[in-house]
């Protein structure tokens, strides 16, 4: 489809809105003041609207002119992250400690965008559901909209999201079949020992620090000795404490390693799991200590279906050619609680570009210096208008 005049003037309104958000940045579960904008403006355009779930999410619904019984998801996240903005833009955050770092401002200005257009030009056949998701940042706001019955409430043949990328020129687009993001676990193992006197009664001690180095050490083991050549996985410590800094002679007790988990099969993130806890007891029952592994499953893998893919694919051609959208682009260990939905309802996720800035370098998510940029909206638009005329073509 053409980026017409009526999308570009959407878009250049969407960029006051993206701005707005931005300036006034809200974490999981928290968006009060975004859900009301994101509400008051649906609302205005026509559209039916709940605000019943998940504390700060907002649902509209639009139905189109034209008779038709399927019904599709478009998902945008609308929470920001705990982190100080360091852009210096016109338009920074005003919360100081909250920031949005990984373009949430921007994917709900662009579904925003899609939804007032689509109100205005409703030649579909078939329902919309705008589905403004809160606390995509680690506390599963999809998970919690599912429980509360989100699919059961808004009946959806197909959901998709869509998320910028920083690094892809804005005009183009990016997915792939199969497993886009990576499960993201989160770890941690405590070490237990008598703890003792370091400097006279070292002997007398059972030292946790002894099976702690160890298990370090051979962490990586797991990767190079347990999970096949051909497969992925990450394991990565980042956290370890134990003892006081102003006590050197002592000999603590009790030693912790905290660290993430990444994986896309099933059967891999369970052979992560099982050889911490193997590599934890057994370095630990060598040093005559006890250890406690905690594994916290997070996010499960976010798994695009080749049809809906396929239709995500064809969407984004027909808005940026077929040159500009890589089909089969690689996968990357980054994690997304879209991927809750996938679950439970067919779908994509989309790249589109961000961008780099003029001297080639590029302001990654989640980093101070990130912002979402504008130039992509009238895209993003655009791409949800042709996934929603992809989809209900009657």
């Amino acid at each position: 489809m053409h980026i017409d005049q009526d999308i570009h003037s959407i878009a250049a309104e969407m960029k006051l809105v993206r701005q707005d958000i931005h300036r006034h940045p809200e974490t999981g579960f928290e968006e009060v003041r975004t859900s009301a904008l994101v509400a008051e403006l649906l609302e205005n355009w026509g559209i039916e609207i709940d605000r019943s779930m998940a504390k700060t999410a907002v649902i509209g619904t639009l139905r189109g002119d034209r008779p038709g019984n399927r019904s599709v998801g478009l998902r945008a996240d609308i929470d920001a992250l705990d982190i100080f903005e360091k852009t210096g833009l016109p338009y920074q955050s005003e919360i100081k400690g909250k920031m949005h770092a990984c373009g949430h401002d921007g994917h709900t200005a662009m579904l925003l965008g899609a939804a007032k257009y689509l109100s205005q030009n409703r030649d579909f056949a078939g329902t919309i559901h705008f589905i403004f998701q809160p606390a995509e940042e680690g506390l599963a706001g999809a998970r919690v909209m599912i429980e509360e019955g989100l699919f059961e409430r808004f009946p959806c043949d197909a959901v998709y999201g869509l998320h910028n990328k920083p690094g892809i020129p804005v005009d183009q687009f990016a997915t792939r079949t199969g497993p886009l993001l990576a499960a993201t676990d989160s770890w941690s193992v405590r070490f237990f020992g008598t703890g003792g006197h370091g400097g006279a009664g070292a002997h007398l001690a059972t030292d946790p620090l002894m099976p702690m180095a160890q298990f370090i050490l051979g962490v990586q083991s797991i990767i190079g000795r347990n999970v096949a050549a051909l497969e992925t996985a990450v394991l990565s410590i980042g956290h370890v404490s134990g003892g006081m800094a102003s006590a050197g002679s002592v000999i603590p007790s009790e030693v912790l390693v905290v660290g993430t988990a990444r994986s896309y099969k099933p059967e891999v993130r369970d052979t992560l799991e099982s050889r911490l806890g193997q590599l934890a007891h057994s370095n630990a029952e060598a040093f005559g200590c006890t250890a406690r592994l905690e594994y916290n499953r997070g996010y499960p893998s976010l798994v695009n279906h080749a049809e809906q893919t396929a239709t995500a694919v064809a969407a984004a051609r027909a808005v940026a050619g077929d040159a500009k959208v890589e089909a089969n682009v690689d996968p990357i260990t980054a994690g997304d609680d879209l991927a809750f939905m996938l679950l439970e309802r067919p779908g994509a996720m989309m790249w589109l570009g961000n961008g780099s800035n003029p001297d080639g370098t590029i302001h990654n998510n989640h980093t101070p210096l990130y912002n979402f940029n504008d130039e992509a909206l009238p895209y993003g638009i655009a791409y949800w208008i042709s996934v929603a005329r992809q989809e209900l073509q009657g």
